[in-house]
């Protein structure tokens, strides 16, 4: 009785509580069954790291935040791959990348040393960096550790000062948020707190029943002990970054989502934009809200192919 009446307190914290409803399947739209078919495996110390290796030339790094994967980038990757070489990493317990057991084995400086040995495995010494959402946070932890790897940065909607970071949830460490997660991973609230999210993280929800596959099938597998972590540890004490932020040098492009509900520009440009010595013509505040990279995936990569050309 107690989990039930803890579910039903949960559930009143998301936006809608409408059953999921999709729009029509496209001709010879992706499924995440291909999509995961189609990426390779790194087997690092804490467990299998899933990631899409595609193309030939200069790298450039995709990472996703919570709770999503490289399936967020699924509508730009083949675009980018033309003349790039592309890497999507499920970063762990993420997607189909391992999700093993603990909670402080998914922290920002773990991630990022994951990361890194990615890129090892990879022999690949320098990269244009794309980061979204808690991705930046796994990205200043990179940058802490070996500040000379990433040589351009690209910012989409990312985690970076406190002023404009409001999550849509947050949890203290305990029975409530172990409930929470749970529930989303036995199907008692996955859809809706996946129709919560995208109806808050989309100007509109055109994503069909295959789109949501590739967020739904990870939950559904049980991967929320990474997501555990970020609500009710990372949520509550976010990082401070401010030096390494500072201390970067390199030129940095922001695409930014103008109606994000999750990360606002707005409360922290002008900081954002001082610290990181970003010019006025490489920020670009595009008409969208949270997951810019379902809503305007090709304009996203005409602004990143022309700051990398």
């Amino acid at each position: 009785m107690r989990k039930f009446l803890i579910v039903l307190l949960l559930n009143s914290v998301f936006i809608s509580c409408r059953p999921y409803k999709s729009t029509l399947e496209k001709p010879n739209q992706m499924t995440y069954s291909n999509f995961r078919n189609s990426q390779k495996s790194f087997t690092s110390k804490d467990g299998i790291i899933k990631y899409i290796d595609k193309g030939e030339g200069d790298v450039i790094v995709l990472l996703h935040g919570v709770p999503t994967s490289s399936w967020l980038y699924r509508k730009m990757i083949d675009d980018l791959a033309k003349n790039h070489r592309v890497i999507a990493p499920d970063m762990l317990g993420f997607g189909s990348s391992d999700s093993p057991k603990g909670y402080d084995i998914y922290s920002e400086e773990n991630h990022a040393t994951r990361l890194l040995e990615l890129m090892a495995s990879l022999n690949i010494e320098n990269w244009t960096h794309v980061t979204h959402d808690a991705g930046g946070l796994w990205t200043w932890e990179l940058i802490k550790k070996e500040p000379n790897r990433i040589t351009k940065l690209i910012m989409l909607n990312t985690i970076v000062y406190e002023e404009g970071f409001k999550p849509p949830i947050r949890f203290n460490r305990g029975i409530t948020a172990k409930v929470a997660m749970w529930a989303y991973r036995n199907g008692i609230t996955t859809n809706m707190m996946l129709n919560g999210l995208f109806k808050a993280g989309l100007t509109k929800n055109n994503l069909n029943k295959l789109d949501v596959e590739g967020y739904k099938k990870p939950l559904k597998e049980g991967k929320t002990r990474a997501m555990y972590y970020f609500f009710s540890q990372t949520c509550n004490t976010l990082p401070v970054y401010d030096s390494i932020l500072k201390s970067l040098n390199i030129p940095v492009l922001v695409i930014w989502g103008e109606t994000d509900e999750f990360l606002k520009w707005e409360p922290q440009k002008e900081r954002v934009t001082q610290d990181l010595n970003i010019l006025s013509e490489n920020i670009h505040v595009i008409e969208a809200k949270h997951f810019i990279q379902e809503e305007k995936p090709e304009e996203i990569n005409e602004l990143i192919l022309n700051f990398i050309e």
